[in-house]
């Protein structure tokens, strides 16, 4: 079983920062790409940004130059670092897997969190 985890949401004025927080476990084989969506009241949920397991990076054009994904040397935590947030970026925040399980390491799957709330707000 494969779960990820998500921490570091939260209140913070506009100008501020958070920095979320993604680790997978679980029966992991090997994780492909990791990214984070978000999804705001009446809207759809929406890829921000996205790593390869290469360290390619993608982003909306919302956050370009604003938000930061990264991850770490065992490829199965993932973070985005957040700067300069806005109003418009308050929405439950969700991080997303690509990986093969050990009992199925010819088939990827996506897994994903249970998401955190960011609320921008003064």
């Amino acid at each position: 079983q494969v779960r990820l985890v998500e921490s570091g949401g939260g209140l913070v004025q506009p100008g501020g920062s958070l920095r979320l927080s993604c680790a997978a476990s679980g029966s992991i084989f090997r994780v492909n790409a990791m990214g984070w969506y978000r999804q705001a009241p009446g809207n759809q949920r929406e890829l921000v940004a996205a790593i390869s397991s290469g360290g390619s990076t993608s982003y909306t054009d919302s956050v370009q130059g604003r938000f930061t994904i990264s991850r770490d040397n065992t490829k199965t935590m993932v973070y985005l670092q957040m700067n300069s947030l806005k109003p418009e970026d308050t929405a439950v925040y969700y991080c997303n897997a690509e990986l093969r399980t050990r009992q199925s390491i010819t088939n990827t799957r996506t897994y994903w969190g249970q998401g955190t709330q960011v609320t921008v707000s003064s």
